[in-house]
């Protein structure tokens, strides 16, 4: 009988300790780093606030085709094709650098994150994005007197998303770079820009994405226009691969904010794609 008794007193202690333990098993933490609003590096042009975990190496194959409005003379955009190899290194967590080079630029480049988006807390992911590059357009047979200084270009970025939902994310980039030697004797050598794109995901491993960017301080005698583009992203393993069409074929930040010369309207279209694997 006093066994029983002993029993009945600890059965409601048991429950209730069951209770809190389920309860404490359930509950989410809060104020949280949320997950990243970007799967690739990059939008499609534009990066994004997604930066190499530590450690991580990428190999990065940036391809753009020629204007599929040059039709069979062109081959349909597979001639005058540009591409960029890049490699990209997670020095901390914090911290992605990287070097790259292609036809129309060396470039070297740092991504630094300064604020992720919380759960529970900060609304936004604020990254900094800083790039030096030397541009391999320009010629000494057209310009004899160029010197090597000429060639440099400066880029700063502030990269601030921040991802709605499971589906959406979104972001907002303003923008500084510098010249040294424009071909507009109009245009300033400092020019400003702003860009935006986002992201929207279809399928686990797909979604569509858009950046566009608007030059805040070009000349009113510029040939060059603001970059527009659309694309996918298929994540496929250890890769994400990015297919897209833009009215720009410049891939370095100076290229496509400040001397894309296609038209949509026109049907000065590039087909591209960016192919990441990390090791």
């Amino acid at each position: 009988m006093n066994k029983f008794l002993l029993i009945l007193l600890f059965v409601p202690f048991c429950i209730f300790g069951q209770e809190d333990l389920l309860a404490g098993m359930d509950s989410v933490p809060k104020n949280q780093p949320e997950t990243s609003a970007f799967k690739a590096l990059k939008i499609i042009n534009l990066e994004s606030t997604k930066l190499a975990s530590k450690n991580d190496l990428y190999l990065v194959v940036a391809h753009r085709f020629g204007s599929i409005k040059d039709g069979s003379e062109g081959f349909w955009g597979l001639d005058n094709a540009v591409t960029q190899i890049k490699l990209l290194y997670g020095v901390t967590k914090w911290l992605t650098v990287s070097g790259a080079r292609s036809e129309q630029a060396y470039d070297f480049s740092v991504k630094y994150r300064l604020q992720e988006q919380m759960n529970a807390g900060f609304p936004v992911t604020i990254v900094g994005f800083s790039s030096l590059g030397f541009n391999n357009l320009l010629k000494e047979n057209i310009y004899p007197k160029m010197q090597f200084s000429d060639r440099m270009v400066y880029v700063s970025q502030l990269l601030i998303s921040r991802k709605i939902n499971k589906e959406l994310s979104l972001e907002l980039a303003p923008t500084y770079f510098h010249e040294n030697f424009v071909v507009n004797d109009f245009q300033d050598n400092s020019q400003y820009a702003i860009g935006m794109g986002g992201r929207y995901k279809l399928t686990s491993r797909l979604s569509v994405n858009v950046d566009y960017a608007t030059h805040l301080n070009r000349t009113a005698t510029s040939t060059y226009v603001d970059p527009l583009s659309v694309g996918v992203d298929i994540e496929t393993g250890g890769h994400v691969f990015q297919m897209h069409l833009s009215n720009s074929q410049g891939i370095h930040e100076a290229g496509f904010l400040g001397n894309t010369t296609g038209s949509w309207y026109k049907g000065e279209i590039f087909f591209g794609f960016n192919l990441l694997r990390v090791f």
